[in-house]
């Protein structure tokens, strides 16, 4: 069996076809039986030098790797697959002992339900807490941790909190059952161990965010703001290869990473100049801050543990973007390793950003002005209680940005008076302190492979000879050589930020050409030295890692997290610390929040966002955005100083995923459709 479809370029997404075929390929390989999911399957990468030595009409060996797991023995197999040749060619065990367990999935929601309602330690808990009607429990799988706890080694397990929800249209978050936890095994479909602490309140209070009852009639205040391109976007779209102004890049999608961005280059004078062959956002953290009993070991890898990719949303036109968007769909496998189809998972467009340069000049009376562009590519994602959005940008000054909003609905508790690991919320309701901490994989490739670190600081010089009256001030500029040195934090009173140069590429003044990775610089992983979760998310004690490219160390915290014992990951890469000097290397870049509820993040959370942004630096031997023309909008001419609109900046508006009315959501999946294949084009708001 071989796939029916010859794909454009070696990157290009995984079709429904090829989904399909995989699956057959691995069925007659004997590989698959009643009781065998597909915890991952997406494509296996040809290697950097085939992609960037592909010219159309090269052979192309289309390969998957999938990760397979029984769940009645609880085996797990990673299998390579050719689709061009119908062959496995590739499988490996995992052993769940020491290298962790596939991710956690979907099917694993209604297994937990049958399993703890099915306890009678558990349902007695729940009658405890006044709790017997077991139909309007929401029992909620949780991934374990790892703590060396016996008889827990190599076991698939969940821990689980619950809630209650009163009726189909009342939001569970605001009835937590807390002070008691199931263990459960899902291979031997059992509790293994409850944890009933101490019996506290339920909160009983609704608070559902899409009632009128509760959010009070709509505001009439706002009158319509509209995105307007008559001329149709100035994006162009060519298959998964996407062309905007100067900028070129291809997109993929992936079940665990999400949105994937590839060859992302700059068209420099006729000439394509290469920044990042890969980028994607490798791991996430989500540490919680209560020690308590039954919830200590509470910390989600959210792309790791859950599979990010999988939860992306069905955006709604109106709802999450505004104006002229192009939609890409998703295509990813189910755990039966069939295909299903997520319409409009991938969201395309361009808006105005204000002002780029300006300067009105004293001596010629010149007057210039030009207006900044961002093209946004962007997916929403839905992790149990909170919602993730990933917007890349791109500006017309060569300015790369990456921003995550966080929101959704916090992870409660109920309120105890003096907790000093959570903040109260409502007279019921309390928010445990936690972070959402994130890793981006930056394959760096600024003008070639040849690339290298430095870390630049401002530095105070003190008042002496040569700086008598003491208002000098430097830099310092520190070449990272190998990966043991280049293991570095963010330092805000300096203005760190690391420069990525390429020393074989010189800009017009002498100078390495290079991009500067600009970071946040919040905390990092606040949890102990010796805990657990430092051990299994090293990446996030620290803002900055360089490595060496090797193509298999694409995760930052490893293959398998889910119960993995820790150690794997960056500290494993670093570990061989080679050379990075001149190197094909990695940046990976951890940012992110620390967050301490509001009252305001209630009944769900305004966005809360964090990133960094990529800056050339020397790249260019001028400013690239010299060339844009003048204005040419109506509200915008030369001479017209009138009142009124005509001042405003129109089109500005927050990363093009705006709520348009109450009836949209904005969340819906785009279900188990079958064999479909990219559905995209352009839309209006």
């Amino acid at each position: 069996m071989q796939a029916s479809v010859t794909p454009r370029h070696p990157l290009a997404r995984l079709t429904a076809d090829e989904i399909d075929v995989a699956r057959q390929i691995i069925t007659a390989g004997g590989l698959v039986t009643d009781s065998t999911r597909f915890a991952y399957l997406g494509l296996a990468e040809p290697s950097k030098d085939e992609v960037l030595a592909y010219t159309p009409g090269t052979p192309i060996d289309r390969r998957v790797r999938a990760v397979l797991l029984d769940v009645a023995t609880g085996a797990a197999h990673v299998v390579i697959a050719s689709l061009t040749k119908g062959t496995v060619e590739q499988v490996e065990p995992i052993d769940t002992r020491t290298q962790g367990q596939p991710a956690i999935m979907d099917d694993d929601l209604i297994t937990v339900d049958e399993i703890v309602k099915s306890d009678p330690e558990w349902v007695a808990a729940m009658a405890k807490r006044g709790l017997t009607d077991l139909d309007k429990i929401r029992p909620c799988p949780l991934s374990p941790g790892e703590f060396g706890f016996p008889g827990e080694e190599g076991r698939r397990l969940l821990r689980v909190l619950s809630f209650v929800q009163n009726r189909p249209e009342d939001h569970p978050w605001a009835h937590p059952v807390d002070g008691v936890v199931a263990y459960v095994d899902l291979i031997e479909r059992k509790v293994v161990k409850l944890i009933d602490h101490r019996v506290l309140p339920v909160p009983q209070r609704e608070h559902n965010h899409d009632d009128p009852a509760y959010t009070g009639p709509p505001r009439t205040t706002l009158k319509p703001l509209d995105i307007v391109q008559p001329e149709g976007p100035s994006f162009t779209v060519d298959g998964d290869e996407i062309s905007w102004d100067h900028w070129r890049l291809r997109i993929g999608f992936d079940a665990r990473e999400g949105l994937v961005l590839y060859q992302i280059r700059y068209v420099d004078n006729g000439r394509e100049r290469p920044i990042i062959y890969r980028a994607s956002v490798g791991e996430m953290v989500v540490p919680y801050g209560d020690p308590s009993p039954t919830r200590f070991w509470q910390s989600y890898f959210d792309i790791g543990e859950y599979l990010i990719g999988q939860q992306v949303n069905s955006l709604e036109l109106g709802c999450d973007c505004l104006g002229e968007i192009y939609y890409f769909d998703a295509v990813l496998p189910t755990t039966r390793g069939e295909p299903r189809v997520v319409k409009n998972a991938i969201c395309l467009h361009e808006e105005d950003f204000g002002v780029l340069w300006k300067h009105t000049d004293i001596f010629t009376g010149s007057s210039e002005v030009r207006r900044q562009r961002r093209l946004v590519v962007s997916y929403f994602a839905t992790i149990g209680n909170y919602d993730y959005g990933f917007y890349w940008y791109f500006y017309l000054d060569g300015t790369i940005q990456l921003e995550v909003k966080a929101t959704g609905v916090i992870f409660t508790a109920p309120h105890i008076p003096g907790n000093p690991y959570a903040s109260q919320i409502t007279d019921e309701i309390a928010g445990p302190f936690h972070q959402h901490l994130y890793n981006v994989r930056l394959d760096m490739m600024v003008d070639g492979l040849t690339n290298a670190v430095e870390e630049i600081d401002a530095v105070r010089v003190r008042t002496g000879p040569g700086n008598e009256y003491g208002n000098a001030f430097t830099r310092s500029v520190t070449r990272l050589r190998r990966e043991s040195e280049a293991v570095r934090d963010a330092h805000p009173g300096a203005s760190r930020v690391w420069k990525i140069i390429n020393p074989n590429s010189r800009n017009a003044v002498g100078q390495p050409v290079g991009y500067a990775l600009i970071p946040q610089g919040g905390p990092l992983l606040l949890a102990d030295e010796g805990s657990s979760v430092r051990r299994r998310g090293a990446f996030a004690t620290h803002h900055l890692w360089v490595t060496r490219y090797h193509p298999d160390e694409r995760y930052p915290a490893g293959e398998f997290i889910n119960a993995n014992p820790g150690g794997a990951g960056l500290p494993a890469y670093v570990a061989q610390d080679r050379s990075i000097d001149g190197e094909d290397i990695v940046v990976w870049h951890t940012f992110g929040i620390t967050h301490f509820p509001r009252p305001e993040d209630w009944p769900v959370m305004p966005v809360d966002c964090c990133g960094f942004t990529l800056k050339p630096i020397g790249f260019f031997d001028r400013n690239p955005a010299l060339d844009l023309p003048a204005v040419t909008s109506t509200h915008c001419r030369p001479g017209h100083h009138g009142s009124g609109h005509a001042g405003h900046e129109h089109g500005r508006h927050d990363g093009g995923h705006a709520h348009a009315g109450p009836e949209h959501g904005g969340h819906e999946h785009g279900g188990h459709e079958h064999g479909g294949h990219e559905h995209s084009g352009h839309e209006h708001s």
